[in-house]
């Protein structure tokens, strides 16, 4: 049986200070005062101060733990990422034994685990064009998980349960970004957008039937 994983080493902290520990009780209520800032205002709202405020500590103490906010988003992304590879971590390795329970388990994984972040994931999108650092690490993430789902898919079709079709790769990025676009509109309530309720059973519809043909794969 084919294994495939989405997993991945464990992050190197993209964007803190070197030398700092991940769980430092201070580190930690920074990143946590970030969040929950981000799900009341948007990221360009939110200044140092309001971080280190919000973090019981001052200004100075802050750049000890970070260099810029930017790098507090960025190591926010970093773990929200790290969390989603541990969630999909092994979902696929029995992908031929069940795909479509298989697949929506993946597909609700991911949900679940963006849906529990997404002003993150939607501060993340608003700051995307305009900074470097944030953009090559999604670039770095998707790309792992377009690998993942590529050699998902050329499984399949090696056992006869999906059909030959468009280069593997090459489907496997149009439904990542189709998904990155559809939970996008979903949290954001940037319509038109597919109901939460529905997102994950549309989503994975569309992935039976570009993947194999049909929404009842053997």
């Amino acid at each position: 049986m084919t294994t495939v994983r989405t997993s991945a080493p464990a992050g190197t902290g993209r964007g803190r200070r070197s030398g700092r520990s991940a769980g430092d009780d201070r580190e930690s209520a920074i990143l946590a005062t970030a969040e929950r800032l981000l799900g009341q205002r948007a990221f360009s709202e939110i200044s140092i101060d309001d971080l280190a405020r919000g973090a019981g500590i001052s200004r100075p103490t802050f750049y000890f733990y970070f260099p810029s906010k930017d790098a507090v988003l960025l190591t926010l992304l970093d773990r929200v990422t790290e969390e989603a590879d541990r969630a999909a971590a092994d979902v696929l390795v029995h992908l031929a034994d069940d795909p479509r329970a298989r697949w929506r388990e993946l597909i609700s994984r991911f949900h679940a685990t963006f849906g529990a972040h997404r002003s993150v994931v939607l501060a993340c999108a608003e700051v995307r064009g305009t900074n470097a650092e944030v953009r090559r690490l999604w670039a770095t993430v998707l790309e792992r998980w377009v690998q993942a789902v590529e050699a998902a898919i050329e499984a399949e079709r090696r056992r006869g349960a999906a059909p030959a079709g468009l280069p593997a790769r090459d489907l496997a990025i149009a439904l990542n970004s189709m998904n990155e676009r559809v939970w996008y509109a979903t949290f954001a309530g940037d319509g038109p957008a597919v109901a939460e309720r529905d997102v994950v059973d549309v989503l994975l519809d569309v992935w039976l039937t570009a993947v194999y043909r049909t929404t009842s794969p053997a």
